[in-house]
């Protein structure tokens, strides 16, 4: 198994195997970068360990990623992904430790700049009757919700069920840094979760109601659907 592709692989399915479905998906997207990189430079030939763990290619790989104009935290994102392939196929013997493999590379955390609506504008969000158009209607409510919860990400919303409500606290624990948050139970937030009953599904809101790569599956689908929709909501009210 001295290719990347095979290796990779079954790196991303020992991790789902362990229920880590978001690391998974992430050591993927880096997969398919690198692939379209490869057949950009060697059209039709095996990605060899040997060949992609040099220095100048993985440098290579990099100005690649900056010319297809990715941000800064993906490009380092999948550089630190194919940087930890490499650290496992080390540990498994398929390929050789040279020093520095990884130093003149982009492997850090770009600050994102925050960016916040108006109230006057949430305000109007709210206000928008999308009855007659249940998914815009569902998206609204969603983006909502996030707001309300102090910008609660979509993969946390997600996973909310009842045993997270703690009288009028919310209590859950952020996948991305495993802190845990507490978050005061308001009006506005019960309403949505009233809104869309969810009998059929361990939780709170309508966005996924399997478990393991069923539940990882319906919440990309929706995920994407959602933000498709906050697009056409964006260009309602200009």
């Amino acid at each position: 198994m001295k290719d990347l592709t095979t290796f990779t692989l079954s790196v991303i399915q020992e991790l789902e195997d362990e229920g880590r479905f978001g690391t998974a998906h992430v050591y993927r997207s880096m997969l398919r970068a690198f692939q379209r990189y490869w057949e950009s430079q060697h059209p039709k030939t095996e990605i060899r360990m040997r060949k992609v763990f040099d220095v100048a290619t993985i440098q290579k790989f990099e100005r690649h990623l900056l010319e297809r104009m990715l941000k800064l935290n993906t490009m380092s994102t999948y550089l630190r992904m194919l940087r930890a392939v490499y650290n496992r196929a080390l540990l498994a013997g398929l390929t050789g430790y040279v020093p520095g493999r990884f130093k003149h590379v982009y492997t850090g955390i770009d600050k994102t700049v925050k960016r916040a609506l108006p109230l006057e504008i949430i305000k109007q969000l709210k206000e928008l009757d999308l009855s007659l158009n249940p998914r815009l209607e569902l998206a609204r409510d969603m983006f909502l919700f996030s707001f309300y919860t102090r910008g609660m990400s979509f993969i946390d919303m997600a996973q909310l069920t009842p045993s997270n409500l703690h009288g009028s606290t919310l209590i859950y624990r952020r996948q991305k840094t495993s802190q845990q948050l507490h978050i005061k139970w308001e009006p506005a937030m019960q309403e949505i979760v009233a809104k869309y009953k969810t009998d059929d599904s361990p939780y709170l809101l309508p966005i996924a109601k399997g478990e393991g790569a069923i539940f990882w599956r319906q919440y990309k689908n929706a995920y994407s659907r959602i933000t498709k929709q906050l697009k056409k909501i964006g260009e309602m009210i200009g």
